[in-house]
């Protein structure tokens, strides 16, 4: 297993990143941050929105492309929680209420439309049947320079207590974003909520960096503790 601090500081520009995992006490671990380059990425802030997590833009003018900034990173439906880099979010939640799966909705969709980066959206969710949680992972991107192509994976864990899986859209790179490569990386999940948003929020370039949420939640009762950090109040 890979210490998420040491392993968030060797990234220089990570854009977008989803942990999930269980802490050593058993309790579902869910982390989400945003890091940004440009003005408009990073006029945005994280707001709760009940249960779920939304992006307010706090910049006078509208952005470009502003469905690829401004969504919902978490939605919860029943006993899943959605979690996502971008409107998917939406997608998956509609397709579990509509009777579908996180595969089926994801595989309706693709990568972002921005060459020449053509970002990989990254999503995760968390289910819990019967108060043992496992959770799933996916990063669609594009399998061709000129974004002709995309290539779905999926990965699905079983609930390890202390271990967490993390996804990010780049692979930390400045000069040139480079996608996702390879499988989620294994992460040690600390017990602390303090400290495991400490270790996240430290570890993501201090230039870079926009928002950050933390979760934990009882998987029995469903009730959580969560943080919340903006950099650009």
């Amino acid at each position: 297993m890979l210490d998420l601090y040491s392993l968030l500081r060797t990234q220089k520009y990570s854009g977008r990143g989803i942990i999930l995992g269980t802490t050593p006490s058993g309790r579902i671990a869910i982390a989400y941050f945003i890091m940004g380059r440009s003005a408009s990425s990073r006029a945005r802030r994280f707001v709760r929105d009940g249960r779920d997590l939304a992006i307010k833009y706090t910049a006078d003018k509208d952005p470009e492309h502003a469905e690829l900034i401004i969504y919902s990173p978490i939605r919860v439906l029943g006993n899943k929680i959605i979690v996502t880099n971008g409107d998917q979010t939406d997608t998956v939640y509609e397709a579990l209420r509509l009777g579908g799966s996180f595969e089926s909705a994801l595989k309706t969709r693709c990568f972002e439309p921005d060459p020449p980066h053509f970002t990989a959206r990254i999503s995760g969710m968390v289910t819990t049947e019967n108060g043992v949680p496992s959770y799933e992972l996916s990063v669609l991107k594009a399998g061709d320079d000129e974004g002709k192509t995309c290539v779905r994976s999926f990965f699905m864990y079983e609930k390890q207590e202390g271990v967490g899986h993390f996804i990010h859209t780049y692979m930390g790179g400045t000069d040139k974003l480079r996608t996702f490569e390879g499988e989620p990386w294994e992460v040690a999940i600390p017990d602390g909520i303090d400290e495991f948003t400490n270790a996240v929020w430290n570890g993501i370039d201090d230039d870079n960096k926009v928002a950050l949420y933390v979760r934990l939640s009882d998987p029995a009762t469903g009730e959580y503790e969560d943080r919340l950090i903006n950099k650009y109040e």
